[in-house]
């Protein structure tokens, strides 16, 4: 049978959808692109036709958009997510967190947050095992009140992903701002095998700032093992795609998960890692034992803050010029120590001592915290040749000192 949506029709057309149990959600699963683990799963609405057969939801969330209903299937397919969840909470199986989509237009619902928690408690369904999915295209219509509303659906705990990253007009300066979880990356940017050099990039670049904004890397549209490759070494967290799974029926994914949850590890964690991630544990234990870690480069008189967690003082800028890093640390020195930090960490002095060999600069100093008491504070210096000029640069390992 073929159907026609149109803007008249699909108001009626949904309802009866919707009382008749004809609409459901497939499951499409997602990957930890290390140990091909099942993470979580994406909540996609599918209509079924009066003869069995799936009509494919280009045929009908487009009209959905256009005449403003799509939140009445959003809302809709969440409560068939919680129901799907508290089913698998009362059988005592293990759960893992459902990603479901909502339309742009929700943003402008201001009782969106608590819709949201009345429906997912009225499960019983903890908040962390529901996502929230907005489209890329929704950042671009209001900043303030997008982000307000990011924060609003975080706040009340619940995880929230942009959804199809680079399908559009995507800016890096407003996903910075944005308080969102998790970047899902867009199928379009990966084609064929990812041979693409400028293409490869792009990604590359993508999944760093992703990785140093702390956001949660998905990539959509996986289909080749050769795609997996490249995503893994660009340190890409999860995968969601044919490769691993098409979008399956509730009784298909659980099937699927309860297999994957099952299922022994056989390989070596550290050693089918890729080289990016096993450097991403490297630097997770360096910040560990060092909350406060700068790169300079001395040559250029310039800096930029790596790391800056958990340290006695929260109040150094996050990069600039090298001189004025110095003086600003000075000025938070104990007044014994003032000149002895001054004197160490001068740029010509350390420059001088590079160029007589010297590799490591340590001192310790007292240091005021934002709590008014002064601390030993331990600053190592360690330098290196940019290997593609002739500039020095100086890494800062910093850490407060045990009294």
């Amino acid at each position: 049978m073929n159907i026609v949506f149109t803007e008249q029709n699909i108001g009626k057309m949904l309802d009866e959808a919707i009382s008749k149990k004809k609409i459901t959600a497939y499951y499409q699963p997602k990957y930890d692109a290390i140990t091909a683990k099942i993470t979580g799963a994406e909540a996609l609405a599918r209509w079924i036709d009066d003869d069995g057969t799936l009509i494919p939801p280009g045929s009908f969330v487009p009209v959905l958009e256009a005449s403003a209903l799509i939140t009445k299937l959003d809302w809709y397919i969440l409560k068939i997510v919680c129901e799907f969840l508290s089913r698998q909470q009362k059988d005592g199986k293990h759960c893992v967190p459902i990603s479901v989509n909502f339309s742009r237009l929700h943003t402008h619902e201001t009782d969106f947050t608590n819709k949201l928690c009345a429906i997912v408690d009225s499960y019983g369904i903890p908040h962390n095992l529901i996502e929230v999915e907005i489209t890329e295209s929704a950042l671009a219509k209001g900043r303030d009140y997008i982000i307000k509303f990011i924060a609003d659906v975080r706040c009340a705990g619940f995880a929230v992903a942009i959804d199809d990253f680079g399908s559009g007009l995507s800016s890096l300066n407003f996903v910075k701002d944005v308080p969102a979880n998790v970047l899902k990356i867009d199928k379009s940017l990966l084609s064929g095998n990812c041979e693409n050099e400028k293409e490869r990039i792009v990604l590359e670049s993508i999944f760093s700032f992703a990785q140093r904004l702390k956001l949660t890397t998905v990539a959509e549209g996986v289909e080749t093992k050769e795609q997996l490759g490249f995503l893994r070494t660009c340190g890409c967290e999860t995968i969601q795609g044919y490769y691993f799974a098409k979008p399956m029926n509730e009784e298909d994914y659980s099937k699927l998960f309860e297999k994957s949850f099952t299922e022994t590890e056989t390989d070596d964690i550290i050693v089918t890692q890729p080289t990016a991630s096993a450097n991403q544990l490297l630097m997770d234990a360096v910040f560990m034992c060092y909350p406060l870690v700068i790169m300079s480069n001395l040559s250029r008189n310039s800096f930029y803050m790596m790391v800056y967690e958990n340290f006695t003082t929260r109040s150094c800028p996050s990069t600039g010029i090298y001189t004025e890093l110095i003086m600003h640390g000075a000025s938070t020195m104990h007044p014994d120590d003032k000149q002895l930090f001054t004197d160490t960490f001068d740029l010509q002095h350390q420059i001088d001592l590079y160029k007589k060999g010297e590799r490591k600069l340590r001192v310790v100093t007292r240091q005021l915290g934002d709590d008014g008491i002064y601390r030993p504070v331990e600053t190592t210096n360690y330098y290196v040749k940019n290997p593609a000029s002739d500039d020095i640069l100086a890494i800062t390992f910093s850490k407060t000192l045990e009294d």
